[in-house]
């Protein structure tokens, strides 16, 4: 645990590096089941309603921000939503469109031994694209 508590807080200072005079806060989640993993909760200053959470396995770091749920979205506009999610997954740098269970992501993903300033980098990334999904996004939703 103090692996994981050091690597955080490596995560924490390099993305406050890179957002400059922004305050960032971060706190580790424990996990839900004996054998999983540690999330790490992860918010920028003045966007702290979309945080960001990052999570490792032995293979990749993942940092995924939470959009919106399926009972969010106009069923009549649902199909074309997703077909515009499609055709944007390409142009969002470092971020890709998918699901969990009911609720829609942009997601990022990264070597496992990716650096510190690597990460922090996604994060900053998933958490500006995040904004920017849900003000495209935001016509397709009730």
């Amino acid at each position: 645990m103090d692996e994981v508590m050091g690597r955080m807080l490596a995560i924490e200072r390099a993305l406050s590096a890179q957002v400059g005079s922004l305050s960032v806060s971060a706190s580790l989640l424990a996990p839900s089941e004996p054998d999983g993993v540690p999330v790490m909760r992860m918010c920028i200053e003045g966007q702290e309603e979309i945080p960001v959470f990052v999570t490792a396995s032995p293979q990749q770091v993942l940092c995924i921000c939470y959009l919106w749920t399926e009972r969010e979205v106009r069923p009549e506009r649902r199909a074309e939503m997703l077909e515009a999610m499609m055709d944007l997954n390409i142009a969002i740098p470092l971020s890709n469109f998918g699901r969990i269970g009911e609720h829609y992501v942009i997601f990022g993903a990264l070597a496992a031994d990716a650096t510190p300033e690597s990460i922090a980098t996604d994060v900053a990334m998933a958490a500006d694209n995040a904004l920017e999904a849900l003000e495209v996004f935001n016509e397709f939703l009730m």
